[in-house]
């Protein structure tokens, strides 16, 4: 799900009585937005609850999310996990990074991105709803 979504939803929440804390990847976008607690993971996007697969990191990332919750000491207070997602931070140069894909996955990535918008536009269409503002 979407960092900035996420965070506007936990400030809504905490604006009305919901204690929330939010775990991502995405550290300029959530801190932007200011949400009240955060447990950042230095992981790529899409990991922010642990490793794929791996049980003890996903346990280890909601626990110390949980220890956010209860002991933040004041609003937009951040924490982030010791876990790291290789010994290496190569994976940073390296993660969806367009100039290092080859071009049969770049177009493997374009084919199946423009096949989902064909499906939402065929969706939006059979429920009637409009593609465009101006429609």
């Amino acid at each position: 799900m979407c960092h900035q979504t996420v965070s506007l939803i936990a400030r809504y929440l905490e604006e009305h009585g919901i204690p929330t804390v939010v775990m991502g990847c995405a550290k300029d976008i959530v801190e932007y937005v200011g949400v009240p607690r955060f447990m950042f993971s230095d992981f790529p996007l899409g990991n922010a609850a642990g490793k794929p697969h791996d049980p003890e990191s996903q346990a280890a990332t909601l626990e110390s999310a949980l220890r956010v919750l209860e002991s933040a000491v004041g609003p937009r207070t951040t924490m982030q996990s010791p876990q790291r997602w290789t010994d290496s931070a190569d994976w940073k140069l390296d993660f969806s990074n367009i100039e290092t894909m080859p071009p049969e996955e770049l177009a493997r990535r374009r084919k199946a991105f423009d096949e989902q918008k064909e499906i939402a536009r065929k969706k939006r269409e059979a429920d009637g709803l409009k593609t465009h503002a101006a429609e």
